[in-house]
């Protein structure tokens, strides 16, 4: 008896009301808004202040990034929105009540499924009427990239809203534009452009220039509203900066095996500056990703940016002499197949029309390998992969080569 009487008091003091602001709209006021033939869509992302105001709870700490959405209707037919294309791996707005549910607490339980059923976004869209609501995604602290896709039974919209967020520690799209602005841009035609891209130096160096890094063996074309969407979609992530944080981070995940998609990379150097953005794509753990540093040029084709990059693949942790904490990524020495593994992704990413390869890095074989900075050997073909963006979609049968040369053959290069 006195268990139960426990267990009675423990429930009626743990119980409190749910106490949700439904008034905050203050997302509402950065929205981003887009218009296609007779249907306009606006779309925000919201931040943590705003999400705990709103819901009452803090759903960053579950993980959960709430989007809103707002969809008008001019059409003469219903449009049902395609929730993945936010996120493949979205929560359900009772999936997400039901995770703030209190043990023996069933009129605060109704309370919150009630809440989140009235403010989420349902479909369909019908003709002359206006759709908004909040769907609840998994948490970005970098940038958000929202693919808000209409179906109809005559036709198919899609919108891109592409968002930079205030989580990190990190240059933003925005700063490296403007610096970007007060250099002499270059406008090349097809040919200009094979030859400036040939003519690059092989490889990225150390600060003062006198050692060759990992090799320049990427070359992105487009502005950064067409680039940088499709990395998003596919999973690539912001590197942080290094600073005290971020260091602490990377050592707990290093110890740890935790997750930090965020983590830094060391800094490599490209006409004497270090890279202007690095990103990632993780694994399971710190020890094995994908990254790419990318520097923006002076150089535009097509109107659009040219971003010169270098791409490898974290495949471990070793002891070094090279940096001050004597450990450095392992890369896989097969570069070629991590250059192929990047065209790939973006091909899948939807937002690939152009592809070509150009020399340029120089072959390096597996009996006389390249070196980068922490005496890891690589080995190559000697090409630059190219690859032009656009907006999306771009299907895999939409995609042309740049007529410049062959696509290169996977060989292993023993010679």
């Amino acid at each position: 008896m006195s268990v139960l009487l426990l267990l009675f008091t423990l429930t009626l003091g743990g119980c409190a009301s749910f106490s949700p602001d439904p008034s905050v709209s203050s997302f509402r006021d950065r929205a981003k808004l887009q218009k296609k033939n007779n249907v306009t869509v606006e779309a925000a992302v919201l931040s943590r202040e705003e999400s705990q105001s709103l819901f009452g709870v803090d759903l960053f700490s579950r993980q959960i990034q709430p989007v809103w959405i707002r969809i008008r209707n001019n059409d003469s037919h219903p449009y049902w929105m395609i929730a993945s294309g936010l996120d493949p791996e979205y929560f359900s707005p009772h999936e997400v009540a039901y995770s703030l549910h209190r043990w023996l607490q069933r009129g605060y339980n109704e309370e919150v499924d009630l809440y989140f059923t009235r403010h989420s976004f349902f479909n369909p869209i019908f003709p002359q009427t206006t759709r908004s609501g909040f769907f609840y995604v998994n948490l970005d602290e970098d940038e958000k990239e929202l693919d808000v896709d209409l179906i109809s039974k005559d036709e198919t919209l899609f919108f891109d809203f592409y968002f930079e967020l205030t989580g990190l520690k990190a240059r933003s799209l925005k700063q490296i534009e403007q610096q970007s602005e007060k250099s002499e841009i270059r406008d090349l035609n097809e040919a200009q452009l094979r030859e400036t891209l040939r003519k690059l130096p092989c490889c990225t160096t150390s600060e003062d220039g006198r050692v060759n890094g990992d090799p320049i063996n990427l070359v992105l074309i487009g502005d950064s509203k067409h680039l940088f969407p499709p990395f998003v979609r596919r999973g690539w992530h912001y590197a942080e900066d290094s600073y005290l944080k971020s260091i602490w981070k990377t050592v707990n995940s290093f110890l740890f095996g935790k997750h930090y998609r965020y983590s830094p990379v060391s800094n490599l150097y490209y006409d004497g500056r270090k890279q202007d953005i690095a990103l990632q794509k993780a694994r399971g753990t710190i020890h094995q990703r994908n990254h790419l540093r990318l520097w923006l040029t002076d150089l535009r084709f097509n109107g659009k940016e040219v971003w010169v990059g270098q791409i490898s693949r974290d495949i471990g942790v070793r002891f070094t002499t090279h940096t001050p904490t004597f450990t450095t990524h392992k890369i896989d020495s097969d570069i070629d197949e991590t250059r192929t593994a990047f065209i790939e992704d973006m091909l899948f990413s939807r937002g690939l029309s152009r592809l070509g390869f150009v020399r340029g890095v120089g072959k390096k074989t597996m009996s006389q390998p390249g070196v980068n900075l922490t005496g890891d050997p690589y080995y190559t073909d000697g090409l630059r992969a190219v690859l032009e963006f656009d907006a999306r979609p771009n299907n895999l049968e939409d995609v042309r080569f740049f007529d410049w040369r062959e696509p290169p053959m996977r060989r292993m290069y023993s010679q």
